[in-house]
């Protein structure tokens, strides 16, 4: 296992972490398998752990919670909030009213005192930055998080943020959690030039572009992954969308072939490789899925095969634009990019 400084905190953190999202409902893994799952994450060597309070509404928490039992202070361990927890219109988003009790509820089922990242899970327009941060900074003082960070932020946000934590003399965000593989390439254009030039944390998410890198999507085969099921969509290869992915899928195997790697350690080992990037998220089902992503936690791809990777999906290319999650809200709001005319009467 690779450890790399998380941004500028001083805490060493591994190159593979241990994302939770799969613990519980969405990838009906028990508390056993869960548990079996972070035993074996940690003995080889993986640190961090990264969760949210909107995974299976609290489940995955809990979950994580039973088992890093007795063994807390050893983990780099991860929550995110903001994300809708229930139809109360006032739990969720980037409020002080809400963050304060989101984190409350996050500790309880954890089963500890405080996180060690605490992270905003999307950015809230109605939520001004200096309410946030102020909010995140006091919670800070508390004891009970001792960092936080933005996850899947649009760059300028990032900027703003930044900016608003000097100007009102607040705590700043450390990390940043974007979507990263080589089929989604966008944030190399312009989220990880910022997040190096704020010296923040890099954490990716989806690495394995939702199944597609993991060697189960190949041409002539039908889709049967655990993703495929609930997102039939977004395996259809009738879909020219989906048909390109495909195309740069059956590429890619031949350059992990020639290069004797398996998709999933060309997949880490290109977001690993980023300068820019701390650590990828893996997020496991069963301990077998687990001990196939394991294999490329000291996997260190070559000039060429990076150059190959290149020639298939050109760098600051998203083969997917439509299931960008940092799209300005005005790209996807008509009514945000047109001028309103003001009434003569």
């Amino acid at each position: 296992m690779q450890y790399r400084t998380l941004g500028r905190t001083g805490v060493q953190v591994s190159s593979l972490a241990l994302g939770a999202m799969n613990f519980g409902r969405i990838g009906r893994t028990t508390q056993g398998e869960a548990t079996a799952i972070v035993d074996a994450a940690l003995e080889a060597g993986i640190n961090v752990i990264d969760t949210a309070d909107i995974y299976g509404d609290g489940e995955s928490e809990e979950m994580v919670g039973k088992a890093v039992a007795g063994r807390r202070d050893d983990i780099v361990l991860a929550t995110k909030a903001t994300m809708p927890m229930g139809t109360e219109r006032n739990h969720r988003g980037g409020s002080r009213r809400w963050l304060v009790t989101a984190l409350d509820g996050s500790l309880r089922r954890l089963g500890v005192d405080h996180v060690d990242l605490y992270q905003i899970h999307r950015w809230d327009p109605g939520a001004s930055d200096e309410e946030t941060l102020s909010a995140l900074t006091d919670l800070q003082r508390a004891g009970k998080i001792r960092y936080f960070g933005s996850s899947t932020f649009p760059a300028y946000r990032i900027v703003q943020a930044q900016w608003a934590a000097r100007e009102n003399r607040l705590s700043r965000y450390v990390t940043e959690q974007p979507s990263y593989s080589i089929l989604q390439r966008g944030v190399e254009s312009h989220v990880l030039p910022v997040t190096e030039q704020y010296g923040l944390g890099v954490l990716v998410w989806s690495p394995l572009a939702s199944g597609w890198l993991s060697g189960a999507v190949r041409a002539g085969r039908e889709v049967t992954t655990h993703r495929s099921a609930f997102m039939p969509e977004r395996f259809d290869t009738t879909l020219p969308v989906n048909r390109a992915r495909l195309d740069a899928v059956e590429r890619l195997a031949e350059v992990a072939d020639e290069a004797g790697l398996t998709m999933i350690q060309l997949a880490l080992g290109f977001v690993t490789a980023h300068p820019a990037v701390t650590g990828a998220l893996i997020g496991p089902r069963t301990p077998d899925h687990l001990r196939a992503q394991l294999a490329a936690a000291d996997t260190v791809l070559s000039a060429d095969v990076l150059d190959a990777i290149d020639g298939i999906v050109a760098p600051g290319t998203d083969l997917a634009p439509h299931e960008k999650h940092d799209t300005p809200p005005a790209l996807l709001d008509p009514s945000l990019r047109r001028r309103r005319i003001a009434s003569p009467y």
